[in-house]
């Protein structure tokens, strides 16, 4: 019995460890709104920042405490102590004083304090209101974080389609040259060309094969990009369901400046710091106003730890306290003084984010246009290239031009090739960088660049 329950424990293992060696392996198809899903729950960064909002909110939990009373419960036991000693003249002429030992105390002591503040000021108001303007800009941080995260995510996808894009081009590229070093080489078996000829072709063909290389090996570490912003094992298979497109869309310069300063969570968060500014200079002027609480204490003791019979004795205070500072060294005028710098810092700051944020979406605004025309300068010079290749190959064959003449062909048509596919990625990345210029929050590759 002992080794079937062996047996059966080592392949319950076993089968634990495949399960989880083919689920590493198992492939991921994403498309880009997939990817920044997966970022917004996965990634590190992130979620380091929704960790400050629960620790805001637990800020304000805290200032909110401020308006109850407090009560607190104390025990006191004397393990040691001196008495009170009380000398008396002796009636007796002649005889020393008298001297009498008194105990004031009690050796086990039990207390209640209550508190409770009834007016301070607006200390505890203006605290409150701190701890919930804190929380507001928090979440616009949280926002703000979103919003890096989708852009990342958009810069590390498109990464990906634009690298395997490259990979295509110069596996095309020496797909080219292969072709010329093959014809090249039938008509050198038959006397038609030189060994010059052969040799070019051939050494193209090797030279191109680095290029293959470094393709491939870009690719794969825009793969790892992508799996670190997206918060995945970089041991993960992906594969991306998307492509690197154009499809024309016309930008409101005047909307998208209105749109950037209702949405930019950047401008929220400055706000909310002028709020949380001017409270804390109202919570520095009440430290020189008066305060005032009631504060009770209920207290039991007794020379014996023992519970029952008359062994306790006790006693309360029910007391107003009222409290005035007079004089601390102008400190409250200093904190004031801290505060409404703090507030005037705050104040210029907002108006130069106003003007880096109109900046921004200018300059968005102004790449899209440029990326636009030369993605469609591009368009069309890919096409010339290929039409200057297929004409360079037959003139080729006739014996018109030098192998160097449609070695420059293919060199060009793939250099447009590349340069339409650097294009497409600058258009998509323009638009992207709208949408975080304008503070929308699109997953989609045109949805929010309208």
């Amino acid at each position: 019995m002992r080794r079937i329950g062996h047996k059966i424990l080592i392949g319950a293992l076993a089968a634990c460890l495949f399960g989880h060696l083919l689920f590493a392996q198992e492939k991921l198809t994403l498309t880009l709104e997939d990817s920044i899903e997966i970022a917004l729950t996965q990634n590190p960064f992130h979620l380091a920042t929704a960790q400050r909002v629960d620790g805001a909110r637990a800020q304000v939990r805290e200032a909110r405490a401020g308006f109850f009373p407090s009560l607190n419960a104390q025990g006191l036991s004397t393990l040691d102590e001196k008495l009170f000693v009380l000398e008396f003249p002796s009636f007796i002429p002649g005889e020393p004083p008298q001297r009498v030992e008194m105990d004031f105390t009690r050796d086990y002591q039990l207390a209640l304090a209550l508190n409770l503040p009834l007016f301070t000021s607006g200390r505890l108001t203006s605290s409150y209101r701190l701890a919930d303007y804190n929380l507001k800009s928090t979440h616009e941080s949280e926002r703000q974080s979103r919003h890096a995260i989708i852009f990342s995510t958009k810069s590390a996808f498109y990464g990906v389609l634009l690298m395997q894009e490259y990979v295509r081009v110069a596996e095309m590229a020496i797909a080219d040259a292969q072709k010329l070093y093959d014809f090249v080489r039938k008509q050198h078996e038959v006397g038609l060309a030189s060994r010059f000829d052969l040799l070019r072709s051939e050494v193209r063909v090797v030279n191109m094969k680095p290029q293959v290389i470094s393709a491939k090996n870009n690719l794969k570490i825009m793969r790892l990009n992508l799996k670190t912003v997206l918060g995945l094992d970089l041991e993960t298979e992906l594969e991306l369901e998307g492509e690197l497109l154009f499809k024309p869309v016309e930008l409101n310069l005047s909307a998208r400046l209105e749109t950037a300063m209702l949405g930019r969570p950047e401008l929220a968060q400055v706000r909310f710091q002028k709020g949380m500014a001017g409270e804390s200079y109202k919570i520095a002027r009440s430290g020189a106003l008066p305060t005032v609480a009631l504060s009770g204490q209920f207290n039991w003791w007794a020379d014996k730890l023992k519970f029952g019979g008359d062994v306790w004795q006790d006693y309360y205070t029910v007391n107003l306290v009222f409290s005035i500072p007079l004089f601390n060294g102008m400190a409250n005028l200093a904190r004031m003084g801290q505060a409404k710098a703090a507030l005037n810092e705050i104040e210029f700051n907002e108006r130069g984010l106003v003007d880096r944020l109109q900046f921004e979406v200018h300059q968005a605004v102004l790449k899209v246009e440029e990326a636009r025309e030369s993605l469609l300068s591009q368009e069309k010079n890919v096409e010339q290239a290929q039409e200057s290749l297929r004409i360079a190959e037959l003139n080729f064959a006739e014996g018109l031009i030098t192998i160097l003449d449609i070695g420059q062909a293919q060199t060009a048509l793939t250099q447009a090739r590349v340069n339409h596919s650097q294009a497409l990625f600058d258009y998509m990345m323009a638009l992207a960088e709208v949408d975080r210029a304008t503070g929308v929050e699109s997953t989609s590759v045109f949805g929010g660049s309208r």
